[in-house]
Parts: C-alpha cells; sequence; structure tokens
C-alpha cells in the first residue's frame, strides 16, 4: 500500500489479494482446529456498558438513542471478555469468539483501530492448557501458508517449535540485570522508589514522576520485548499482581499473577489468564485501574456490574485473547497490519 494508491485500486488489491485469501484460509482452518476440540463458536454484542477497565486502554464512545428521547452512554468493546465470562457463569464450559474489537489511540504497523480477536475460555482446565493452545495455532497458521519460519524486523523463529517458557521475574533479571520481585511486597504492592534504584544501577532512566507500572512499562519496551521470540516463540508468565487486573494470584507466590503472554519475532500475540473470580478484589482493582486512567488521561469509563454479578457466580476457568491479524502477518509475510485487512479504516 502507498499513500498515492488507496487499498481499493485494482493493482493494489491484486498485490494484496494473496495474503487475504489466507487470511481466510487460517480462519477455516482455526475454526475446524476449535470445533474438534469441543469448543462452542459464541458471538457477543460490540456494544457494551462499559469497554473494559484497564487504564491505558481507550475506547470508541457512542451513545443508544431510546425511543422516549433518552440517551444511553455505550463503547465499542475492546474485547468480548466481560460478555465470554457472563456465558461461562450461564453454565457454557468452552467456548471461542472471533470477531472485530476496537481500540482507541493505536495506529501503526502492528495497531489498528479495528481488529480481529479471537478469544477462547476453558473451565475447570489450567492456564497452561492455553499456552499449549497457543503455540498449537502458531503451528497450523504456519502449515496453511508453507511457512517454515516467521519473520519480522529481522528476527525470525521456527513456528513449529515448543516455546520457551520464562518468568517475567526472569526476563527483568536476563534482559535488564533487575530483581524486580524485590520492588513487590508479600501482598503483592509495589515499591517505585526500589524499581527506579534498580533501573538507574542498571543504567536506566526513568522520570521523577514516573509510577511503579511506568517504570515496568520502560524497562518491558526498552529491554525484554525485543528480545522474546527469537529462535522460537516465548510464552512470558507470572506477571506481577500489580500488572494483572484480571487474574487471579498465582498460589505458590502472591506477587505473582497467572498472566502470560504470547511473544514470537519480538511481536505480543496473545494475552492469557487464569481467571480472576473474586468479585470483590475485581471491583478493587477496576476502581484502581480507572483512578490511574483519571490521572493519566482524564477520563474514566462505567463498572460493569452485571459483570461484577456474573464474576460471583463463574466457575474456574482460563482465557485468552489473540491478535489475529498479527498472526496472518506473521504466517505470511506481512510488513503491516493492514496489509492483511480486506478493508482498512481510512486515516486523514
Amino acid at each position: 500500500m502507498t499513500d498515492a494508491s488507496p487499498w481499493w485500486t485494482p493493482h493494489v488489491h491484486a498485490d494484496r489479494r494473496p495474503r487475504l485469501l489466507a487470511r481466510n484460509a487460517i480462519k477455516r482452518d482455526m475454526r475446524d482446529w476449535f470445533a474438534e476440540r469441543d469448543f462452542i463458536e459464541v458471538e457477543t454484542a460490540a456494544l457494551q456498558i462499559s469497554p473494559g477497565n484497564e487504564a491505558h486502554l481507550s475506547a470508541f464512545a457512542t451513545e443508544a438513542l431510546t425511543i422516549d428521547g433518552g440517551r444511553q452512554p455505550l463503547y465499542l468493546h475492546t474485547s468480548p471478555e466481560f460478555a465470554c465470562k457472563k456465558l461461562l457463569a450461564a453454565g457454557e464450559r468452552r467456548i471461542v469468539n472471533m470477531g472485530a474489537v476496537w481500540r482507541n489511540r493505536e495506529r501503526g504497523p502492528l495497531h489498528h483501530p479495528e481488529f480481529t480477536m479471537v478469544e477462547w475460555y476453558r473451565v475447570s482446565e489450567s492456564y497452561q492448557a492455553l499456552m499449549d493452545d497457543c503455540a498449537a495455532l502458531l503451528a497450523l497458521a504456519a502449515r496453511r501458508t508453507g511457512a517454515t519460519a516467521f519473520s519480522f524486523r529481522g528476527i525470525k523463529a521456527n513456528p513449529f517449535a515448543a516455546p520457551e517458557r520464562l518468568t517475567v521475574a526472569d526476563a527483568f533479571s536476563r534482559h535488564a540485570g533487575i530483581d524486580l520481585l524485590a520492588s513487590i511486597a508479600p501482598d503483592g504492592s509495589t515499591d517505585r522508589d526500589a524499581l527506579f534504584g534498580a533501573m538507574a544501577d542498571a543504567g536506566l532512566s526513568g522520570s521523577d514522576d514516573d509510577s511503579w507500572a511506568d517504570l515496568f512499562s520502560k524497562v518491558m519496551v526498552e529491554k525484554v520485548e525485543p528480545n522474546l521470540g527469537r529462535g522460537r516463540a516465548t510464552v512470558l508468565c507470572e506477571y506481577p499482581t500489580a500488572e494483572a487486573a484480571l487474574a487471579r494470584p498465582c498460589p505458590h507466590d502472591r506477587r505473582v499473577a497467572e498472566r502470560f503472554e504470547l511473544y514470537c519475532c519480538g511481536v505480543e500475540l496473545a494475552n492469557g489468564f487464569g481467571e480472576l473470580t473474586d468479585d470483590v478484589e475485581q471491583r478493587r482493582r477496576f476502581v484502581a485501574e480507572m483512578d490511574e486512567k483519571e490521572r493519566v488521561y482524564g477520563e474514566r469509563y462505567p463498572i460493569d456490574e452485571d459483570f461484577l454479578a456474573a464474576l460471583a457466580i463463574m466457575p474456574e476457568a482460563s482465557g485468552v485473547a489473540l491478535g489475529f491479524d498479527r498472526l496472518v502477518m506473521l504466517a505470511t509475510g506481512a510488513r503491516h497490519i493492514e496489509d492483511v485487512l480486506w478493508a482498512p479504516v481510512a486515516e486523514r
């Protein structure tokens, strides 16, 4: 794609079409894969009362006009997570949702305001099972396109190799020389000054007004993420509880939570949890996240009370969301997410 020739220009579309057909083929294979494992495909509404309550997720807002002239604020969802968990509370045990989600303030080679997310849940199964699922889907996409290796920005990985499993603490030690857990108390609370000092000792800079979360993110972006998924995929697991708003604490160490992310060629592909089912704790985390959002962006989103009510009766489960477009990018060798979208959103 070029600035002079939009995606719908016949010659541009002809160049893009092989990757788009590969996208369709990967999606068909993926649907078959889930069906063979007794997953039920569900469809959730894009319009929600709350788009999610994570501080740095930005949503598209709209409103519904009622027949009596009223106005109901609504949002395009950033994930089908809340609706899917309500379905688990209703009695479903293995579900998958494949559909569009929307995130504001996000655009670039790996980001698009509207993209496709594949999100699935397993009731009464550990989040390690989801790690295995992710590895299987990497191989599935590679088989469909005939790729023997994935590559992005000069980083290569074998999609058929078993992913490396690496804790966040080990990744900070290995790639940044920082003892991350030394800045986290036994109850999961964080010590901003301890992390700031550790970063300085490792030759990394931070601002005086950076929070612990800001510092954590800087180390991740600058030192950790570029080194993940080299040679083979990486499953980065056991995130600090403070960075896992929807995940339950690990039973062996409450400083960290059952959250993982899948990386391949330095690209984040999936984000999974052993799901938190404590509605009281979930509310506390949501309020804290929205307080941070208000501090940084000057806005906050409502809390979905129905979601918290459903969470109170939801069974133990694990869930994961995978960026389908990014997976297609790696499987087809695309350099930009818009190269694998049938009709990208216009940018002025």
